[in-house]
This record gives C-alpha cells, sequence and structure tokens, in this order.
C-alpha cells in the first residue's frame, strides 16, 4: 500500500462509487477495490506488484484489522481509513481526507463522528497488539481533548483539527510515528553504534550525551556498559551533520 498515492487510492473509490461511509462492503466489494488499487500499481511497478498475491494480503490484513468475527463485511470507512493511513501521502493530506470522509456536508464534524474516524484509525495498532503504547482502545480521552481545544464548540472544522492532529494525540500518533520510522529507513548517520559499533547507523540513530545507538540494538533492548533503557534519548529520523 506504501506504493498507493492518495488520488490513485481515491480513483479506485470513486469508480467503484464507495461514497456511503457507514455502508458496509463484503468480501467480493472489497476485493473488486483492491483489485483496481493493484492492477494499476502493477502498470507503474511491474516487478514489484504480483496482483492476486498483493490482493489476497490486503484482503486478509483489512480483516484482522476491522473484521476479527470474520462476518465477511467491513464498513466503507474502515477499508478507506485503512488504506489511506498506509498510502504513500503527506501526512497533512490524510488528515484532510479523513477528516473530510467524517464531516458534514458543511464540512463541520462532531464528537460523535470524530469518535468513529478515531475508533476505525485505533484498530490498526490494536491489530499489531501496540495500542496500550496509544493509550489503548479508549478513544473517548482524545474525542475530549479535542473538543477542548476547539473552546467545547459543538463542531469542528478541518483547519482545528488540522491544528490539534498536529499535537500528536494519543490515539493518533501512531501514525506520525509511522511516518518517521519510513522517513528514517534509508537514512545514513555518521556516527558508530555504541553498542554493535555499526558505522555508518542507517536508520533510526539514538543520541544520549556521546552515546549513539543504531535502531537494531534499540529495539532489541541492548545496553552496553555504564548505559541504562531509562536515560533520556534524542531521535534522529533524518541525517545530521557532527
Amino acid at each position: 500500500v506504501d506504493l498507493l498515492s492518495l488520488s490513485a487510492a481515491c480513483d479506485a473509490l470513486d469508480q467503484h462509487n464507495l461514497k456511503q461511509n457507514d455502508q458496509p462492503m463484503d468480501i467480493l466489494q472489497i476485493i473488486n477495490c483492491l483489485t483496481t488499487i493493484y492492477d494499476r500499481l502493477e502498470q507503474e511497478h511491474n516487478n514489484l506488484v504480483n496482483v492476486p498475491l498483493c490482493v489476497d494480503m490486503c484482503l486478509n490484513w483489512l480483516l484482522n484489522v476491522y473484521d476479527t468475527g470474520r462476518t465477511g463485511r467491513i464498513r466503507v470507512l474502515s477499508f478507506k481509513t485503512g488504506v489511506v493511513s498506509l498510502c504513500k501521502a503527506h501526512l497533512e493530506d490524510k488528515y484532510r481526507y479523513l477528516f473530510k470522509q467524517v464531516a458534514s456536508s458543511t464540512g463541520f464534524c462532531d464528537q460523535r463522528r470524530l469518535g468513529l474516524l478515531l475508533h476505525d484509525s485505533i484498530q490498526i495498532p490494536r491489530q499489531l497488539g501496540e495500542v496500550a503504547s496509544f493509550g489503548g482502545s479508549n478513544i473517548e480521552p482524545s474525542v475530549r481533548s479535542c473538543f477542548q481545544f476547539a473552546n467545547n464548540k459543538p463542531e469542528i472544522e478541518a483547519a482545528l483539527f488540522l491544528d490539534w492532529m498536529r499535537l500528536e494525540p494519543q490515539s493518533m500518533v501512531w501514525l506520525p510515528v509511522l511516518h518517521r520510522v519510513a522517513a528514517a529507513e534509508t537514512a545514513k548517520h555518521q556516527a558508530k553504534c555504541n553498542i554493535c559499533k555499526e558505522c555508518p547507523i542507517i536508520g533510526f540513530s539514538l543520541k544520549h550525551f556521546n552515546y549513539d545507538i543504531c535502531q537494531s540494538c534499540f529495539f532489541s533492548g541492548r545496553v552496553a556498559k555504564g548505559h541504562k533503557m531509562h536515560y533520556p534519548m534524542v531521535e534522529y529520523c533524518t541525517p545530521v551533520s557532527s
């Protein structure tokens, strides 16, 4: 899905007339829409995209996230949230698109509608077993915090939602984290890991005083003599000069 542009995703959704976000989609509708998406991607990346395999894997992932009881149906909103969250687009463009899906025709969103969006979004880290890191499955505190940020207005508009999202609220912080992980994948840092001695460090680099750690050592919890896991660290996901 990381090869899919937001405009191509929107084209496929329009082509299949997926406009009613509260409507259910059955397996056949999901497969048809994913086939349209991956047929187009295969034309651009024929060495990377095996259409039947990609459709099968993406369908399985969507059902694991949004249909744990395997009823064979997920809501259109869930399908859009899953695909758009992981597609290739700027964070703010994703936020704008997702807000538009739950906003009324006048462009405003109340607490119930925002709750629907946050609920569908938090299912992605939940399926990975990571939901506790993002405040658990309860999205109510995040909904409350958004409307407090809006001075308790009954409805919010897109600009205010974007301002709130820039603060990386608890239920949604996984998405900017995912973007930073992706951005860091190819970053090279002219530093040597104090634990495994890798140089240059590829990916995330973490720094504490004169102590550098690569992402493999950090994520696997390895430490060197005299260093504790609870020390404060600075995380670099793009290369920096000395």
